[in-house]
């Protein structure tokens, strides 16, 4: 798995789908204030990648949930991720809105989910676990069972790794934080001093630089 994670990074960087501003933080929707950003939905205007990682979530997907009968993607990043497991796995598919939308049948989950299926989460990008865990707790009130989640990348917060383990969800992801600097720097994407920064920024991202 770790070859993988190398290896992802390693693709991701190649896309530039990873931004660093220290200058100019980013604001995610958390609220938090970041010199990183992750756009790994950059891989779906890529065919050659989109497949490699449709693959890769899939393997992932049988390798740890085996016993998954439906697919879900978190909306909206993961709904062409999503999408395209569940198609590569011949099952259903449905995906979870952050909010339900609020016209005609004002649908939380879009699609047929069966009451008792055993759910496979698929996400693009996990960084506080909020968004994600409210997809899970959707489905759970729509009388499934999430039996895990696959993501693209994580930051691999403490607070993240604590909300799944709370929420009972096993997370497995293609690639990390550690991985993607990792190989930033080798490959001269960023320098040292911008590590400096990110690593000062993980270490308590909720208040860096109020």
């Amino acid at each position: 798995m770790d070859k993988l994670k190398k290896v992802f990074a390693s693709k991701l960087l190649k896309i530039k789908a990873i931004k660093l501003q220290p200058n100019n933080p980013f604001t995610w929707a958390s609220g938090w204030k970041s010199p990183f950003y992750c756009d790994n939905r950059k891989t779906l205007s890529y065919p050659d990648l989109r497949s490699y990682v449709k693959l890769e979530l899939t393997h992932a997907v049988l390798e740890h949930f085996p016993e998954a009968d439906a697919v879900a993607g978190v909306a909206t990043g993961a709904i062409a991720q999503g999408q395209l497991v569940a198609d590569e796995l011949c099952l259903p598919f449905v995906y979870v809105r952050s909010k339900p939308k609020d016209h005609g049948l004002e649908n939380l989950i879009e699609g047929e989910l069966k009451p008792g299926s055993k759910v496979v989460v698929i996400e693009d990008l996990i960084s506080t676990g909020g968004s994600s865990l409210k997809a899970v707790d959707a489905i759970r009130k729509n009388g499934c069972e999430v039996i895990g989640m696959v993501a693209s990348y994580t930051y691999g917060f403490p607070v993240a790794k604590k909300a799944f383990e709370d929420a009972n969800v096993k997370l497995v992801t293609l690639t990390d934080y550690e991985h993607v600097v990792e190989e930033a720097v080798e490959t001269g994407y960023i320098s040292n001093e911008d590590v400096e920064v990110l690593h000062e920024w993980r270490k308590d991202p909720a208040n860096w630089r109020k």
